[in-house]
């Protein structure tokens, strides 16, 4: 079997670029920009997201000038620079361009209100304005976000003459339809109601709905086209010479379709909000629907369980998913490619945003299409460690929903990449931040590795700033001017990322099951089972799985999409399909689903049956014998079915795996528990030499391993926070494998002495003091944050090699023996193979903090208010130990 030629590469110091992190602008002078960009790229960092939302002079001479700076940097220093597409949050306002342009380009929604009429016959004569049957929803002032939204002023009002009733109907208690905008003059209704009951339905396109109300309407090219103009095109002109060079392309934050109430959830179709609403958008419904669109559309502001609603539910949804990804993400992309630079991003995926309007784009895989990366975001509060199931509740104090957290978001991403051909397997997250002071590299850490074995390979961590410090702004920052102790072990952090991402960039991820996105079902069936439902017990018994959207089947050239068995989508074979229970499911999906059946691969509906299409109509006969299984029970169900997976022994919910199919097979290993995860992982299809690969310490290990009749079969031992990479092959040519010495006599330690001193004063320590391990500096003091040194010394009669043990840290090590280094480590247990001379010894350990202490008492009012106090320990919170060892046992 081959060597890995991949793994050789790394072992070599050589590893590609998939770092680039946010740096923030707020028109600092130039000495500033230039050293951060220096710490930028000292971190191991070869690229840069230039962010400009807080910069005062985006676009003008301020910015130009910064710009200048920064790009200078980066052609000096071989970086590459992306560039954050508008001067506010989210991306759609366009640098302002919305505030004076015509009416026509900006964001307009329908409303729908309902009134019951008495059942008395009689004349009706209601001004439908003054009766509250035109306005807009109004905010839950309960919920933080939306009472915050309340007290801004609309950023632009509209004339309420402009105001267009679409429709005004009676709907009689048989369902019968009255159509009554011939009895409308202006707003004033005037209908001679026969006897019955009766209620009045009003839908009324506005502009004056909505918290961005001067934003770019992302569903019509003309008004989208204000943003290329105010934002890309300027670039252009200043920077042509550096696009597809120092310049990689621009990123887009969050683009939103901007109606409804300011970051709403549960906010499924038909909740009552008002709807996103266009020009284009109104023809090609009418285009869509045929001439009875207008009558329908009260019903986009109800839920039931009619083929009509669902009907009117799915072609709404259908025709403004693709308008945004025509005229938004597919216009801005083609511009970016036209001048030979990418455009990245992403949109709010948080709780199932990712198929809703509001504060998402109405669909994941279609708001992102054009794009060159799959893109999420990661926030502070939502992914956590054990945090599948808790806490219930975000940072903000609003519900948190962990199960997609943990196993939706990171899907959403790699599956996108893997099905997209332009996306060439490129999945990028929004890392890190809003975290708060408290996140450090362990947590850091933790984060990377949850995204690194989900099949992500390109971040963005959030974000370095060049504001004074402590700039209060969604921290942590990563430097912080040099008063972040952490700073060099983040660096090592990126390089870490750099390794393990160009590993899993080098061949194609392994999901040998799909998952049906439910966007399309819950647009119809708001209690459809989300797609993270599905993948949750899948993930946890190691079968690996993507989340794939119906377009693959109804648009098959798109995605290059071969149904038979097994199911082929953009070159990646699927040995089985499994629909996440909801009452309905899009027509086509149904059709390819019947046909892939017919054809022997495993079809299987989680928790029920639909019972008809989204369209309308019934399922397709083929599907009545499809088995229908429990979520819980899909693990053995598709391994009954014939899915070759890993066998984990014992069984272990917590274990993460990624299969790379590279220059050779290679699998991720990933602990997320908190107890070491130890037994055999029998790999079907696999045989051969092995060996593990470290990718923090970068070397190779020897793997215990064997072939039997049902795979290759391995012991492992996978600490918390220590990933390891089973690499099929021989080991590199010119690979020392490593191999643990064994542990020997200890050698007792005392006489501890600490010494402290801030970030920014490193490495000037003050005075040594007296001290036990482990030690109660968080106790002693509390509002602490900066370097820990802790010194012993001890003496040998001979030469001797060494292992030092360190149980526990908070949170940062660098050990010293007889001042040289012996290198910086983040993860808990901290081991060092260390070699002592004779006579006199001098041990250091040196402990970074995060800066939660030092800030919490600096944060006032509502960032007070979000922070939990600071509850961790401070510098050597575990046993050390150091013993003689014997090597190559």
């Amino acid at each position: 079997m081959p060597q890995n030629k991949t793994i050789a590469r790394l072992l070599a110091g050589e590893s590609d670029n998939h770092i680039l992190p946010f740096f923030w602008q707020h028109g600092e002078d130039e000495a500033t920009l230039r050293g951060m960009m220096a710490a930028i790229d000292g971190a191991h960092c070869r690229a840069v997201c230039v962010e400009s939302r807080p910069h005062p002079d985006f676009c003008g001479p301020q910015w130009w000038a910064d710009m200048d700076v920064i790009l200078d940097e980066a052609r000096n220093r071989g970086m590459r620079v992306w560039i954050l597409d508008d001067s506010h949050f989210p991306t759609g306002y366009a640098n302002g361009a919305v505030k004076t342009a015509p009416d026509a380009l900006c964001r307009q929604s329908i409303l729908g209100n309902t009134r019951v009429l008495d059942e008395a016959a009689g004349p009706v004569a209601l001004d439908l304005r003054a009766e509250g049957l035109m306005d807009p929803p109004q905010p839950d002032l309960r919920d933080p976000m939306q009472a915050f939204a309340a007290r801004m002023p609309a950023a632009r009002s509209f004339d309420p003459a402009t105001d267009r009733l679409l429709t005004v109907q009676a709907v009689a208690e048989d369902g019968g339809i009255t159509d009554l905008l011939p009895f409308v003059q202006g707003t004033a209704l005037c209908w001679d109601k026969p006897a019955g009951a009766y209620t009045l339905r009003v839908v009324t396109a506005s502009r004056n709905a909505g918290c961005h109300r001067d934003y770019i309407n992302m569903t019509d090219p003309a008004s989208v086209r204000l943003l290329i103009d105010a934002v890309y095109e300027p670039h252009w002109q200043h920077y042509a010479a550096d696009f597809g060079k120092t310049i990689a392309g621009f990123f887009s934050d969050e683009p939103e379709l901007g109606n409804g109430l300011l970051y709403q959830k549960g906010n499924t179709l038909g909740c009552g909000q008002d709807l996103p609403w266009s020009a284009p958008l109104e023809a090609a419904l009418a285009e869509s629907c045929g001439p009875g669109w207008a009558a329908a559309l009260p019903r986009l502001f109800a839920q039931d369980e009619s083929d009509t609603t669902a009907r009117i539910h799915t072609a709404y949804m259908d025709c403004l998913t693709k308008l945004v990804r025509q005229n938004f993400s597919g216009q801005i992309a083609a511009w970016c490619h036209a001048h030979g630079v990418a455009y990245i991003g992403h949109v709010i995926e948080d709780d199932g945003q990712h198929c809703r309007t509001g504060a998402s784009l109405g669909h994941y895989f279609r708001g992102l299409q054009g794009q060159d990366m799959a893109g999420i975001d990661d926030i502070g509060g939502q992914v956590l460690p054990q945090g599948e199931d808790e806490p219930k509740t975000d940072n903000m104090r609003r519900p948190r929903n962990g199960t997609f957290y943990h196993y939706g978001l990171a899907t959403l991403a790699e599956s996108a990449a893997a099905i997209e051909p332009a996306k060439g397997g490129r999945a990028m997250c929004e890392i890190f931040g809003n975290y708060g002071w408290a996140e450090g590299v362990r947590l850091e850490k933790y984060l990377a590795d949850h995204f690194l074995v989900r099949g992500v390979n390109y971040f963005v961590p959030h974000a370095f700033s060049g504001k004074a410090f402590p700039d209060p702004d969604c921290p942590p920052h990563f430097y912080a001017h040099g008063h972040n102790p952490q700073y060099r072990h983040f660096g090592q952090l990126m390089a870490y990322m750099d390794r393990v991402a160009t590993l899993t960039s080098a061949g194609r991820h392994e999901a040998p099951v799909a998952v049906l996105y439910h966007g399309e079902a819950e647009w119809c069936d708001p209690a459809a089972m989300p797609f993270e439902q599905v993948v949750r017990p899948l993930y946890d018994d190691q079968i690996a799985c993507r989340t794939l959207p119906a377009d693959m089947f109804g648009e098959p050239e798109r995605y290059k999409t071969e149904l038979g068995n097994p199911l082929v989508v953009n070159g990646q074979p699927y040995r089985a399909f499994v629909v996440p229970g909801a009452k309905r499911i899009p027509a086509a999906a149904a059709a390819a689903l019947a046909e892939l059946a017919q054809k022997g691969l495993p079809v299987l509906f989680a928790g029920r049956r639909p019972d008809a299409l989204c369209e309308g109509g019934p399922l397709p006969q083929a599907l009545a014998a499809c088995l229908v299984a429990d979520p819980a029970a899909l693990p053995a169900a598709l391994r009954a079915a014939g899915v070759a997976a890993p066998v984990l022994e014992p069984k272990n919910d917590r274990l993460r795996l990624l299969t790379v199919q590279g220059d050779s097979t290679m699998v991720l290993a990933v602990n997320e528990g908190t107890e070491p995860c130890a037994g055999t992982l029998t790999l079907p299809g696999l045989c051969g030499p092995c060996c593990w690969y470290d990718p923090w310490a970068n070397r190779c290990e020897p793997a215990a391993a064997a072939d039997t009749p049902a795979g290759l079969r391995v012991g492992i031992e996978i600490l918390p926070l220590h990933p390891r990479v089973l690499v099929l092959g021989e080991a590199p040519a010119g690979a020392a494998l490593y191999k643990a010495p064994a542990a020997g006599a200890e050698i007792a330690l005392s006489g501890w002495t600490r010494a402290l001193c801030e970030g920014a004063e490193y490495p000037h320590f003050g005075p040594a003091k007296p001290v036990t391990l482990p030690d109660a500096l968080a106790a002693e003091q509390p509002a602490f944050s900066g370097f820990v040194r802790y010194e012993t010394r001890f003496t040998l009669d001979a030469p001797a090699a060494l292992r030092l043990e360190i149980a526990d840290a908070a949170e940062g090590v660098e050990v010293f023996l007889n001042g040289e280094s012996a290198g910086i480590q983040i993860a808990p247990p901290f081991g060092y193979d260390l070699a002592g001379q004779a006579g006199a010894n001098t041990l250091v350990i040196e402990v970074a903090t995060t800066l939660e202490r030092q800030c919490y008492p600096l944060l006032d009012g509502y960032r007070k208010m979000l922070a939990a106090p600071p509850a961790g320990g401070s510098g050597l919170t575990g046993r050390v130990q150091l013993r003689r060892t014997v090597t190559g046992c």
